[in-house]
């Protein structure tokens, strides 16, 4: 046996059953086996492997022992002259195994190379060559320098970012997720430090590896895909607590007399908790410092009103410092409790619900501290001067700024499919017709130029393999989508490098046409049954919201409108602006709504809303079948901001005759 690849797996499945069928298409004259150690997951993977993998042998470990530990399972029973550790969430050129092992071959003084490594969206990932963090290296690593100069050999030293990603050299490490050793290299320093549960293990043994007398190589012939990080997202861990404390164990094990080192790592800890905090909780944080000052203000503005109106005199000078910071952290307190504060939104019903809340909190607690009751009229204008204020600062930041406001955007996905064979043409009209997401299909991507033009059923070839670059940005695509039996891993992997300056993402359909891969989530091809989906437009909150915007603006409307049902007759199976006028009287009446579907379907029983005057089906104009996609992603992401978007864009199409 030449070659033994172990595989540590964790709730990856898909990713895990993308990088077996790139190994398995592999062109190489040397022979292999495939080692997968499972850490106790819970989606199927093991069942996969057992039925799809049976050439695979498998480590069921029934808990979660790690990286190392799992690893060194397989490392145990491995049989091969070389050893590779290569991550599930990556796939391989056809011509990997081949070039490394021959790298070995060619260099005997070499006791360990990883190759070059991309991110999904053809970037260089910078973790697959590095240096060891000394007390310089961590300092810069630490407080930046190393981002902001990385073409300079002082400052860049940990990610070696000044080297030529496109030139093989010896470095100090590499990364875990594809670290290729000879045998003998692993049977004179042993397996991976099992102390080290995540990260830093890889330094680790890179480290011991030059201690014994043997180089570290970086190795640019070959290149794999790494999604990178997928089984920590699928875990509850904390991966930069981790992550850091696991470079710290490192430094306290080979560098235990740095302590600028230690001091600087821990200094490291709780710089990143900080800013992960701040960067997941900034609008939580931003709405209680407005909040805060937006009560004061309108205290301070009800105390001056109350003052012109009577003979009072204001709040005493010796207690301001209380009256100007505990009611407002009290009423702060109370509309946390009923989680106005979020992470992701600006709620204006639930404000409105704090303040009325906070209210009666703050209005109880005078008859608790008398010495600061010094007027309850006050108290009443301050809150009075709230609901405003603090409505009014929400609505503004959500119109103008778009911040807070839940993302339902309804733009189009623009995707090309890289195949013109049986699968790639599947793979579009699963796409096309997928009702829950919003695809639309471009074309297609050949091997060769002389098919663009042709059609293929509905679709059409614009583009082959050379040329994607500029179809990529000419036809602004979102998204490549690349049917791996028509195309060759090395490929792919040309065609992820070139376009690596592109904004766009690329995934991988899986080999039973069922799922895709992307950089950071797995999506169904066929939908789930409609009924077991519960869509946003269903929910008693949303309902109420739309119900009562439906009514207000109608009966204003109405009056406004009152003359046009005089001068003005309906025209039947037409969209234009008096139909929406002589539509009003049934969304007063619930018959209709403002938005929603162009027709109701009473057969079907996933509820999309009642019949609307427009909706995404008129705002974007589309045909029939997609109208259909258009309002269930309308149901799906309904809330009273779309609502608006969508009014907003109907009267734009009429008052510049878009239609």
């Amino acid at each position: 046996m030449d070659l033994s690849i172990i595989i540590v797996n964790y709730n990856v499945k898909e990713f895990l059953q993308n990088l077996l069928h790139s190994i398995n298409k592999s062109i190489t004259n040397y022979r292999y086996e495939i080692i997968v150690v499972d850490n106790n997951s819970v989606d199927g993977s093991v069942e996969l492997l057992r039925e799809k993998f049976p050439d695979v042998k498998l480590i069921d470990s029934k808990t979660n022992l790690g990286f190392s530990k799992a690893n060194n399972l397989g490392l145990k029973i491995a049989k091969g002259k070389f050893f590779l550790l290569i991550n599930p969430d990556t796939i391989v050129q056809e011509d990997t195994f081949e070039k490394m092992i021959n790298f070995f071959q060619s260099n005997q003084n070499v006791g360990m190379a990883g190759c070059k490594i991309l991110n999904p969206d053809g970037t260089f990932q910078l973790s697959c060559r590095r240096s060891f963090p000394g007390p310089w290296t961590s300092f810069c690593k630490v407080t930046g320098l190393s981002a902001l100069f990385p073409k300079s050999k002082l400052f860049a030293k940990y990610n070696l970012t000044y080297l030529d990603e496109d030139l093989t050299y010896e470095v100090d490490a590499l990364s875990g997720s594809f670290m290729m050793l000879r045998k003998n290299v692993y049977e004179k320093i042993g397996g991976l430090d099992e102390t080290f549960f995540m990260y830093g293990e890889d330094l680790d043994w890179c480290y011991r590896i030059q201690k014994a007398g043997f180089k570290v190589f970086y190795f640019h012939e070959t290149q794999i895909i790494h999604y990178k990080g997928e089984s920590t997202r699928r875990s509850s861990i904390d991966e930069t607590r981790i992550f850091y404390n696991a470079m710290h164990l490192f430094v306290k094990k080979h560098f235990s007399s740095s302590f600028l080192v230690v001091l600087l790592l821990r200094i490291a800890i709780s710089f990143r908790e900080v800013i992960a905090f701040l960067g997941i909780n900034k609008l939580i944080i931003s709405a209680i410092i407005i909040d805060f000052f937006i009560f004061n203000f309108a205290l301070f503005v009800a105390e001056e009103f109350y003052m012109l109106l009577t003979d009072w005199r204001g709040f005493p000078h010796a207690t301001l410092h209380i009256v100007y910071t505990v009611p407002a952290i009290v009423h702060i307190i109370t509309a946390a409790v009923l989680g106005v504060y979020r992470r992701d939104s600006l709620s204006v019903l639930r404000n409105f619900w704090g303040v009325v809340a906070g209210f009666f909190v703050v209005s109880s607690l005078t008859y608790f501290f008398k010495e600061f009751a010094f007027s309850r009229v006050v108290v009443v204008l301050t809150y009075l001067n709230l609901v405003f204020l603090a409505s009014f600062w929400r609505i503004f930041f959500k119109l103008i700024f778009k911040i807070g406001v839940v993302s339902t955007e309804s733009k189009k996905i623009n995707s090309v499919v890289v195949g013109v064979g049986e699968n790639g043409i599947k793979i579009a009209n699963k796409l096309s017709k997928k009702s829950t997401s919003y695809n639309n299909v471009i074309g297609l991507i050949s091997p060769s130029m002389k098919d663009v033009g042709k059609k293929i059923e509905e679709f059409e070839i614009i583009g082959s393999y050379e040329n994607i670059s500029k179809i990529i940005r000419e036809k602004k695509i979102d998204e490549v989508i690349f049917s791996s039996d028509e195309i060759s891993y090395t490929q792919i992997m040309i065609i992820v490098s070139s376009c690596q300056k592109i904004n766009v993402e690329f995934k991988m359909v899986g080999t039973n046409l069922d799922f895709i891969v992307g950089k950071s989530s797995v999506n169904l091809l066929d939908d789930l049954p409609l009924i077991e989906i519960t869509y946003n437009i269903s929910q008693p909150a949303h309902k109420i919201i739309k119900r009562f915007f439906d009514i207000v603006f109608s009966f204003f409307s109405i009056i406004i409108f009152s003359p046009f049902f005089i001068f003005t007759k309906r025209k039947p199976n037409e969209i234009y602006f008096p139909n929406l006028i002589w539509d009003l009287p049934k969304i007063f009446i619930g018959k209709m709504s403002f938005v929603g579907p162009m027709i109701t379907d009473k057969s079907n029983k996933l509820y999309l809303g009642k019949r609307g005057a427009t909706g995404l089906w008129f705002a974007e104009n589309e045909g029939i079948e997609k109208n259909n996609k258009l309002d269930i992603f309308y149901a799906k992401n309904q809330n009273i901001w779309l609502d608006l978007e969508i009014i907003g864009k109907t009267l734009s199409k009429f008052i510049f005759n878009k239609r």
